[in-house]
């Protein structure tokens, strides 16, 4: 009683939502200490991409700048920069509901139990691998509606919520900050300093190799410890709780239906890859997909279409915090953009590089962008901005434009789910608050740049190219 009392007392971390409206006070801030500036933008003839031009920079007089009402008129304005994303995951979200309801979800975890007991880690490196891939192929948001599900597998499986999250966030983290094929960041990057789309392959794979074993070990050495000892899970007090009710719980059966049913979702993740792949698919693509699924399923599980519109509503509202955190994420970008400071930080960056050594600049532009990742989380967005700025930089100081591209792809990947203008959206879909989540992923972030540092100067030692 005394334990409960003392850290009911003691610091709890904001709620999301708070944390996110900090950020943009911090922005609003930032806007009458760093003076406006801009770049002109022209767009690539060959790319179609709009990019800024390094030699037009100059400081200039916001003549919008951001009042009092404008903070509050940007929790709208990210809302409707949001829809796609929040739409989306509602609709995905909920027709994932109705297959969760059906029960096949726990007689598949069920049947996977049985045949791996004792061998438990084994499925979370199957999970997390899984996770991976979505990360290569760029899923990103596209992801999140499979977060509670990888909640629900940890749980299974016996650990706490923190694996679920963990296997996840860090698998997805690690499939995207490898840029095998990242349109996002190394496609455009790529496609603004002129290399061949997605080149550079072969050592983006070494990187991804590096990246999957330490999220690996970090993952085996947290599921160990809790094993061993329950109280020192970082949500001991919910597993704790939970391990009782495992106990006490029971196995869904496998059915005809339910296999049926399992199958659909497999279908539709491997479309929804195809598509974003090989189609260009977009949000309105993946939610249009999600539709005739959730159709799909009304017809094998013989819900009635009133019952399946009830369900699916109480789906999707499980998702209301992270879609509402979405959209209070585009209230940032919202509020950076009228600040006009972006451009003017970039610059600042471009002339901090003048005149210093090709190793030192690296490691200015890898702090720069992992900093930088703090305020502007998107990876296509930054781009656009920074990679004109490094190309010709790139030249004068001798660093190949792939190692510049290397350089900006872990920058922006390794702390987009570490820094929380991003991380708190996927953290809401796993229901674990940020304290937690950094008290366990901290080593492995660490670790996480320092390789990507090393890889980054390796890269450059070896004239990584083709230039």
């Amino acid at each position: 009683m005394d334990k409960k009392t003392s850290r009911s007392k003691g610091f709890h971390m904001p709620h999301v939502f708070i944390i996110l409206l900090l950020i943009m006070l911090l922005v609003v801030a930032l806007s009458y200490v760093i003076p406006s500036g801009s770049y002109e933008r022209i767009t690539d003839e060959t790319t179609g991409i709009s990019v800024v031009d390094p030699d037009t920079f100059r400081y200039v007089e916001n003549e919008n700048p951001i009042t009092f009402m404008n903070y509050f008129e940007a929790v709208y304005n990210g809302f409707v920069n949001g829809a796609t994303i929040m739409g989306t995951l509602f609709i995905s979200s909920g027709v994932i509901y109705l297959l969760e309801v059906s029960g096949a979800f726990g007689a598949g975890i069920g049947a996977i139990l049985k045949r791996t007991k004792g061998r438990e880690f084994s499925v979370v490196w199957i999970f997390y691998t899984i996770f991976v891939v979505f990360g290569v192929l760029g899923y990103g948001e596209a992801a999140y509606p499979f977060y509670p599900l990888a909640v629900s597998i940890g749980f299974a499986l016996g650990y706490d919520r923190i694996v679920g999250a963990g296997l996840a966030i860090v698998g997805s983290t690690v499939g995207f900050t490898s840029g095998l094929m990242n349109m996002f960041t190394t496609g455009v990057s790529q496609q603004i300093v002129g290399l061949p789309m997605f080149s550079g392959i072969g050592y983006r794979a070494v990187g991804l190799v590096v990246f999957y074993l330490i999220g690996l070990a970090g993952l085996y050495s947290y599921c160990r410890k809790i094993r061993k000892d329950p109280t020192k899970s970082i949500v001991s007090e919910e597993y704790m709780g939970q391990k009782t009710e495992d106990e006490m719980g029971h196995t869904e059966e496998m059915t005809g239906r339910r296999v049926l049913g399992l199958l659909a979702f497999l279908a539709v993740i491997v479309i929804q890859g195809y598509g974003c792949i090989t189609q260009g698919w977009s949000f309105a693509q993946i939610a249009a997909l999600y539709v005739m699924f959730g159709i799909v399923l009304t017809v094998i599980f013989r819900f009635s279409p009133s019952e399946a519109c009830q369900l699916f509503c109480k789906g999707a509202t499980r998702v209301f915090a992270a879609a509402f955190a979405v959209g209070l994420a585009q209230s940032v970008v919202v509020l950076m953009n009228q600040a006009c400071i972006m451009d003017t930080i970039v610059h600042a960056m471009g002339e901090l590089l003048e005149n210093k050594s090709a190793i030192l600049a690296l490691l200015i532009i890898f702090v720069f962008v992992t900093l930088f990742n703090f305020l502007v989380v998107s990876g296509s967005g930054k781009a656009v901005i920074i990679m004109p700025i490094l190309q010709p930089l790139g030249k004068i100081l001798h660093i190949n434009q792939q190692v510049l591209v290397l350089t900006y792809q872990y920058g922006d990947g390794i702390t987009n789910s570490f820094w929380p203008g991003s991380s708190l959206v996927q953290l809401s879909m796993c229901g674990v608050d940020y304290g937690s989540w950094i008290r366990f992923c901290w080593k492995i972030y660490l670790s996480f740049i320092v390789s990507a540092f090393i890889l980054i100067m390796v890269a450059h030692g070896i004239g990584y190219g083709p230039f």
